[in-house]
């Protein structure tokens, strides 16, 4: 019984799968060099006026050695976005498991601890998934300090003011999911912090 244990702690080791004690799935936790560009770990701009900063944030954390820190100036008219994961321009966004090696179907939703400042402004959280398509979830910033987000597959719409020429828009979820992005909804400006990416098992 050990020597079956041990292989498979030690394959989990191997593929760099991490389960929570309720069985989530950790997909990432930002303990990354975060850098910018085409070799960048994060894929972030902004446009139309809108500005933004993405470093690490060792003072402000929900687990590990730092969380992300998002500096930004949302302007009406602008965009921005905070992405990590396949297929974005820049090229080392991955996950810290490959979403193909992902049981879909046991999960119900993404989480992700986000540290709030009250600002009563407004976050979207997007989702693009097997098919190019991207789906939002809304996030208010109504509370102070570190909270857990919960954001469940079947409360995901389809985002409507833009999609990508790839997309399929068949207006359904398409699993394997492929990135994840966050974006502060303008007018609004300030820092906002993230951590602690997990899949929310059913």
């Amino acid at each position: 019984m050990k020597k079956i244990f041990l292989a498979a702690a030690l394959l989990l080791g191997i593929t760099g799968i991490s389960f929570t004690a309720d069985g989530n799935l950790l997909v990432d936790d930002f303990e990354i060099a975060v850098s910018a560009g085409p070799d960048g770990t994060v894929d972030f701009g902004a446009g139309n006026g809108s500005i933004i900063k993405v470093t690490a944030a060792a003072d402000v954390k929900n687990t590990g050695k730092q969380g992300l820190k998002v500096d930004f100036d949302a302007v009406t008219g602008g965009y921005m976005y905070v992405a990590r994961g396949e297929g974005l321009d820049a090229h080392n966004t991955g996950w810290l498991v490959n979403p193909d090696s992902i049981k879909w179907q046991d999960y119900k939703a993404f989480s992700f601890y986000m540290y709030g400042s009250d600002s009563k402004g407004k976050i979207a959280f997007d989702l693009k998934d097997s098919g190019n398509e991207i789906w939002r979830f809304i996030v208010e910033d109504n509370f102070k300090g570190w909270k857990q987000i919960i954001c469940n597959f079947d409360q995901f719409t389809v985002r409507g003011d833009w999609q990508p020429q790839t997309a399929d828009n068949n207006a359904a979820l398409n699993f394997p999911i492929r990135s994840f992005q966050f974006e502060p909804l303008p007018p609004l400006k300030g820092t906002i912090y993230f951590d602690t990416m997990e899949l929310i098992k059913k």
